[in-house]
């Protein structure tokens, strides 16, 4: 009968130590603090916000010069001058080099002297057959005499047309004595000096566009239903870090590599400001899916477990909270998240996940 009466007081009487000892004070008279708050930097988390992700294949590959033309001469002769340099930009029409012309102006004035001279021909012959014809009207000769005169008519019209023809030609050798910029860009490369005994055919200059840029990539073939004509392409090139530039897929290449199995494309990169060189390297991604969402670093996401989960932040406490993924942005390394979280929350990120949960937690400046 005594026992439980015993067993009764011994409880109440741990309770109360348990209550004075959870109210008791320091040697200064102040009351006993909880748990010691975890200090973490701001580089230890993360404000959801919403954000625009894409998805899509990766592709990387080197830039070139979209334009790019190899100036050859189209004439024999010694080279006289040469009057551009590697790096030189150059406008339309910019003259970069003249062979000697002595054996195309003789031919020229040739061909001139000949078309004066079958145009007076063409003359007489015309005046002839007029004559004739008037002379055959008042039946002053026989029908032969017309026929033979609008002959010669036609031969001399032809022989002048020929001559034209000769001097056209002459004109295009003369003219191409003097090698012009075809376009503006820039002189990459001079192949030739002066004094150097040239033919048609032969290299003179490198003429290259930087206003518009290539790239030449490929995507696997299984993943070529992502990629089409006109889809934006976001990517990083070599030398510009922290930089983003943008181009458009204008061409796929119609067949896949058999060894490799990879489709080749093209895309294509405004350079107003000529910041980009061919030859650098270039690493993007094609953005095949885009759309606004929730966005959270996929480093923060836990998926361990069965469900997602992360480590929110609230009311100066850790917590940990279950979510539910969505589009994965491989670029940035982003995941949007469609439940669990709403914008303006803030996550735990990097070693700061390991905080145990209830934990105060407190930023540092």
């Amino acid at each position: 009968m005594q026992m439980p009466a015993i067993r009764n007081a011994a409880l109440v009487i741990s309770t109360m130590l348990a209550a004075a000892g959870c109210g008791r004070t320091t040697a200064d008279g102040s009351a006993g603090a909880g748990p010691a708050a975890v200090t973490i930097g701001p580089e230890a988390i993360a404000v959801i916000s919403v954000q625009t992700l894409n998805s899509g294949p990766a592709i990387s590959g080197s830039l070139a010069a979209e334009k790019t033309a190899s100036i050859r001469s189209e004439v024999s002769g010694a080279v006289v001058a040469v009057q551009a340099e590697p790096g030189a930009r150059v406008t339309q029409g910019t003259t970069l080099a003249r062979v000697d012309d002595a054996v195309p102006r003789e031919a020229f004035l040739s061909a001139k002297s000949a078309v004066t001279q079958a145009q007076l021909a063409a003359d007489i012959a015309r005046r002839e057959t007029g004559r004739s014809e008037k002379l055959l009207a008042a039946g002053a000769i026989a029908e032969n005499a017309l026929e033979t005169t609008r002959r010669n008519d036609l031969a001399a019209a032809a022989a002048l047309d020929d001559a034209k023809s000769r001097l056209a030609s002459a004109q295009k050798n003369l003219d191409n004595t003097v090698i012009k910029a075809p376009y503006d860009g820039i002189i990459s490369e001079r192949q030739v000096n002066a004094g150097d005994i040239v033919s048609p055919g032969s290299p003179l200059f490198t003429l290259v566009d930087p206003s518009t840029m290539r790239l030449e990539g490929a995507v696997p073939a299984e993943k070529l239903g992502l990629v089409h004509v006109g889809s934006p392409v976001k990517f990083e090139v070599t030398g510009y870090p922290g930089r983003a530039f943008t181009g458009t897929i204008t061409n796929v290449y119609p067949s896949a590599d058999p060894a490799t199995r990879q489709v080749r494309l093209y895309v294509r990169i405004p350079n107003a400001g000529n910041g980009l060189v061919a030859g650098l390297f270039a690493t993007g991604r094609v953005s095949s899916s885009t759309r606004q969402g929730l966005t959270v670093p996929a480093g923060a996401v836990d998926q361990r477990g069965v469900k997602p989960q992360v480590t929110r932040l609230k009311n100066g406490k850790a917590e940990v909270v279950e979510v539910a993924l969505g589009m994965r942005d491989e670029g940035s390394e982003m995941v949007e998240v469609t439940k669990g979280l709403a914008a303006g929350d803030t996550l735990l990120i990097g070693a700061a996940e390991g905080i145990t949960p209830g934990a105060p937690v407190k930023v540092s400046a």
